[in-house]
């Protein structure tokens, strides 16, 4: 294919890359490739193998703009406008927490548990319900949010995978009827409120800080849901899992045997670190 006047493919990447790398971007590189392969439709590998080919104009209008979105520190997913978690594509926009690879452990948790009915707290975009969903066809799905905007979202997610018959969404802390589900899972807020100034631009400027923060030790949100196991709380399950930060495990692991789970464990991440608690009733 002959260049056009908008370039070639290494042109248009070599670039972006500078920019991003003048502009702090974590992995320049990776983003440029995956942007381009985006407004032109390619997959990364074709572009990398061909790249004297021309970038056509609208293409390279398509690219400038999320080349220009991504130098402002927008995360490359809202960019897109989707994530990729375990098996499913998830629409992802501002109004939700972006999902992350490690939270993908509550699913594997869940595999392991196999539950027939579970409940997720602070859904988000629904990933980890719908990944559970998805993963466990026997398994029925109650995902819950406080915020509107998160559950429109995952609603939206819902319909596109056609999991509406097995995933309900409720707006609030917990099911608005009390129950008693399998298990519970939840990635709550536990980032520290002093570590929030530290953050990534990419955190701080785009992502909901409500579904990040979560008082001076990070675990206001991790107490308010397990008050609501504890002994009078209207919530009962089986098994609990919850996402935590690297250096919680032990005080997360108090608070859940407090809530009345006997046996309880720290799970760690691929890369070795505290990622999960669960506990269970004995």
């Amino acid at each position: 294919m002959a260049a056009t006047a908008a370039g070639t493919v290494a042109e248009a990447l070599g670039s972006a890359v500078d920019a991003f790398r003048a502009a702090g971007v974590e992995a320049p590189r990776l983003d440029a490739e995956v942007l381009l392969a985006e407004a032109t439709g390619r997959d990364r590998a074709m572009l990398l193998a061909s790249p004297e080919d021309g970038v056509d104009a609208v293409a390279a209008r398509a690219f400038g703009a999320m080349v220009r979105r991504r130098l402002r520190r927008e995360p490359v997913a809202y960019v897109l406008g989707r994530r990729g978690f375990r098996r499913i594509d998830l629409r992802c926009d501002a109004r939700a927490l972006i999902p992350r690879p490690e939270t993908e452990l509550l699913v594997d948790i869940a595999l392991e548990l196999g539950p027939e009915s579970v409940l997720d707290v602070g859904t988000g975009t629904g990933a980890i319900a719908l990944a559970i969903a998805d993963e466990m066809p026997g398994c029925t799905v109650t995902a819950v949010d406080t915020s509107a905007q998160a559950l429109s979202l995952a609603g939206e997610n819902v319909v596109a995978l056609g999991l509406a018959e097995r995933v309900t969404l409720e707006l609030g802390p917990v099911p608005s009827s009390p129950r008693e589900f399998d298990l519970l899972v939840a990635n709550l807020p536990y980032v520290r409120d002093d570590e929030w100034a530290g953050l990534a631009p990419e955190i701080t400027k785009f992502e909901p800080r409500e579904a990040l923060t979560s008082g001076p030790d990070g675990l206001d949100a991790i107490r308010g849901l397990l008050v609501r196991l504890g002994p009078g709380g209207g919530l009962s399950a089986g098994a609990v899992a919850l996402e935590i930060g690297s250096e919680q495990g032990e005080a997360v692991a108090e608070l859940v045997r407090a809530a009345g789970y006997g046996d309880v464990e720290v799970r760690k991440d691929l890369a070795g670190l505290d990622r999960a608690v669960i506990g269970r009733i004995v």
